[in-house]
């Protein structure tokens, strides 16, 4: 029964590395084309934030921003005075993060509420309570961060993005080594749906590390399904290395196939306390001997958590 299900996406895998196919798959990564779903993304991050802190984290960093940098300038709506950008591919435009901006700056002006799990359910980070966050963000903060002339400086580095003197924002594309910024500089590092992605995600833990301040904080969630590639959502792990290859289809970035307990274990060998972790499970439906021999002694809770 496995085997057939494995059968599709390895062809389809297989169609992928032939020339010219490439050109016409899609160059986007979905979500953060849409002002809501950033607005909604951001929103948990700073009310994750917020329960150990008081005030705006000045400096964020976002990982894997993807199609656009809405959820970071969002951050700047709220108070952040930089954000800093890391992918290794860039997918947004200046116009796309422009159109984003103008549809934020009226959610927050608004004090709209947090999009729920209802229009997003692909969000998987719950909050109690989806109201505007008034106690967070107050309306003597709001008049600040919502000033006329702070908004045009942050348009004005949104259509001049590669200025060097830029001060609210800055990116990293791609991103390789910790030292393109300075040590201990960041407040909060947050990533939606992007460290399955990573490849070297010692590198990347390693480098978080740096980047914090000692007492930064960091908030991921983290999606530990096989993101489509197989029917079953933790099917990717009944694939050998050399099958799963042919399924990526060239791909450089697919999905790492890393378990929950990589991260725990990253977590610790670099010094982060995990204060929250909050995973969503499902029923694992394959028999152990159905991965393949790299993942047959993956953890009861591994094999069964989706997202934490």
């Amino acid at each position: 029964m496995m085997y057939r299900e494995k059968i599709k996406p390895i062809l389809k895998g297989i169609i992928k590395h032939i020339p010219g196919v490439k050109s016409f798959l899609s160059n986007r990564t979905g979500g953060t084309i849409e002002s809501r779903y950033c607005y909604s993304v951001w929103m948990r991050h700073l009310i994750h934030w917020d329960i150990f802190n008081d005030g705006i984290p000045e400096n964020v960093l976002e990982l894997g921003p993807g199609d656009s940098l809405g959820i970071g300038l969002a951050s700047l709506l709220s108070g952040s005075k930089h954000l800093y950008a890391l992918d290794v591919v860039k997918y947004w435009d200046n116009k796309r993060n422009l159109e984003i901006f103008e549809e934020l700056i009226e959610l927050f002006k608004s004090k709209t509420d947090i999009p729920d799990n209802v229009e997003y359910p692909m969000l998987k980070s719950s909050i109690e309570n989806c109201n505007f966050p008034s106690g967070i963000l107050s309306d003597k903060l709001l008049n600040e961060t919502l000033a006329e002339n702070r908004l045009n400086a942050i348009r004005k580095e949104i259509m001049d993005i590669d200025n060097p003197e830029n001060s609210f924002i800055k990116y990293y594309i791609p991103w390789n080594e910790s030292d393109i910024i300075f040590a201990d500089t960041i407040d909060f590092i947050y990533s939606e749906t992007v460290l399955q992605h990573v490849e070297d995600l010692d590198n990347t833990y390693r480098a978080m590390k740096n980047w914090l301040k000692p007492l930064g904080l960091m908030s991921h969630t983290i999606d530990f399904k096989s993101m489509n590639t197989i029917e079953s959502w933790n099917g990717h792990w009944t694939f050998s290395d050399f099958e799963w290859k042919i399924v990526k289809g060239g791909k450089l970035f697919l999905i790492n196939r890393e378990p929950i307990s990589k991260h725990i274990e990253l977590h610790s060998k670099y010094g982060f306390k995990i204060l929250i972790n909050a995973p969503i499970k499902m029923e694992n439906k394959l028999n152990r001997n159905q991965f393949s021999s790299k993942y047959q002694n993956l953890s009861e809770e591994d094999i069964k958590k989706i997202v934490s």
